[in-house]
């Protein structure tokens, strides 16, 4: 029963007794495979959206470019809870050592998974201030980690997809009651949102950098 507290859903009214702390904090083990589960679905779902702009790449170029800076934040808020689970496990932590570890094939893939998606944003952001002139050193590296990263992220996604939903039902459903969800569902909501937040406000602000791509795509179809 050492886990009660973890799998177990609190009695009802202990929610408002809890310390904020624990209230944005809470949550341990499950606690953080339901903020990397909802931070998989929101990567699902922009980087569907930003593969929907690469069949019509050209008039869809300033979607494809805002697309991507608004992924860097969910990227590493993905990395970030991912990696704590890491740390926590092979640092010795009796909680996650007792969750165990992922599946194995996912554990020989990750290495790949985390090391393609920093290729293919580093390269994309690369291409992004170093402007058109860049695109003959740069974006051969962007289009082959690209497809590196497809590859190998697929299966990974998919051996997660029920992870994601149960996850998400568990914290956002609405047979979730008050008093009855895990501790900590205010921090992974915050945490989220603070993601989308940050990933817009750094798409907007680098919307200045665009021009020169959008200037060069159509200065090339003239």
């Amino acid at each position: 029963m050492a886990n009660a507290p973890e799998t177990l859903p609190a009695p009802f009214g202990l929610a408002s007794r809890r310390s904020p702390a624990a209230r944005l904090t809470g949550g341990g083990t499950n606690g953080n495979e339901r903020l990397t589960s909802a931070a998989g679905l929101l990567l699902v779902i922009l980087l569907a959206a930003l593969g929907a702009t690469i069949v019509q790449l050209g008039p869809l170029l300033w979607v494809h470019l805002f697309l991507g800076m608004v992924l860097i934040a969910a990227v590493t808020l993905k990395l970030a809870s991912t990696g704590y689970r890491f740390v926590r496990y092979y640092t010795g932590n009796p909680r996650y050592r007792r969750k165990g570890p992922p599946q194995l094939a996912l554990r020989m893939l990750a290495p790949l998974v985390v090391l393609s998606t920093l290729v293919v944003f580093a390269s994309g952001v690369a291409l992004l201030f170093a402007g058109p002139s860049s695109r003959s050193a740069l974006l051969p590296l962007h289009k082959v980690s690209f497809i590196v990263w497809l590859a190998v992220t697929a299966p990974h996604v998919l051996a997660h997809l029920p992870a994601m939903s149960a996850g998400l039902r568990a914290d956002y459903g609405r047979h979730t009651q008050l008093g009855q969800d895990l501790p900590g569902r205010s921090g992974r909501a915050l945490a989220l949102a603070g993601a989308i937040v940050a990933g817009l406000v750094l798409a907007l602000v680098t919307i200045p950098e665009f021009a020169p791509w959008m200037h060069a795509h159509f200065g090339h179809h003239r």
